[in-house]
């Protein structure tokens, strides 16, 4: 299937690894040219061996609102105008919900929430007078089964979902869709550092926690990031035009409810 998104330019944020990482190099492969950002050079740089066209790797701290301008300026002279924003923030510590202090709370939704807002509000103008566009947002589970222990981050993801609904309604005239993918368990750091932590907190072994976690996926293991990546460059492409304002979740089965 030809997506129809060849020569079309992607921001990939969150690009050095994991997801972000599967997704650039999907998009790469179906005839995009990428640009990443992350904090980690030796990340990027490991990404950027793997695309196939035109990219540009750039070391951005996403908490760093002043520089969101003068990033996609050097995009838009290096590679074009974006056409396709996939949005990918670092999940904040495991912790509860309750009882943590504003300052974090205040750190995460900067490099979480108004990150996004920021870099999208600055590409939007763009897509509208070219009258295509595509925005993918990376949530977690969380936003639809809060995950015990992951309390901020079940908190400021669910602000993003809300943030796309609301804008998949004010862009969608002009051809341009907003919509959130949801991964349950993929096979990436994160999630192994999140089994290790909970095996810490509850003092168990790790691979009792990671056969637990399992166990309540319906396809009996872990996703590939390459099939969650598969599913955002679909959302991205020309054939799911008439898909926005939705909630897609990459989930195994994991999630329970309807």
């Amino acid at each position: 299937m030809d997506l129809g998104i060849r020569n079309k330019v992607a921001l990939v944020l969150g690009g050095g690894g994991g997801l972000g990482r599967a997704i650039a190099t999907t998009l790469s492969a179906e005839g995009a040219a990428v640009a990443i950002s992350d904090k980690n050079e030796d990340a990027l740089e490991e990404t950027t061996a793997q695309l196939q066209n035109a990219s540009l790797a750039l070391k951005w701290d996403l908490a760093d609102l002043d520089a969101v301008s003068g990033h996609i300026t050097t995009i838009e002279d290096t590679l074009g105008p974006v056409d396709i924003l996939v949005n990918i923030t670092g999940g904040p510590p495991p912790t509860p919900v309750s009882g943590q202090d504003v300052a974090l709370w205040g750190e995460h939704f900067r490099s979480m929430v108004l990150s996004v807002i920021a870099i999208s509000d600055r590409v939007l103008p763009g897509m509208k007078e070219r009258g295509w566009g595509r925005l993918v947002t990376s949530a977690s589970s969380g936003v639809i089964t809060p995950i015990p222990n992951l309390g901020l981050s079940n908190a400021l993801r669910s602000a993003l979902v809300g943030w796309s609904k609301t804008l998949s309604q004010e862009v969608g005239r002009h051809g341009i869709t907003s919509n959130v993918i949801v991964p349950g368990r993929i096979a990436t750091k994160r999630i192994t550092f999140l089994d290790e932590a909970k095996a810490k907190r509850e003092n168990r072994p790790v691979a009792d926690v990671t056969a637990d976690s399992v166990s309540s996926i319906s396809v009996g293991r872990y996703g590939d990031p390459q099939e969650y990546a598969d599913a955002v460059a679909f959302l991205a492409s020309t054939r799911a035009a008439y898909i926005t304002g939705s909630v897609l979740r990459v989930d195994g089965g994991l999630i329970a409810s309807v």
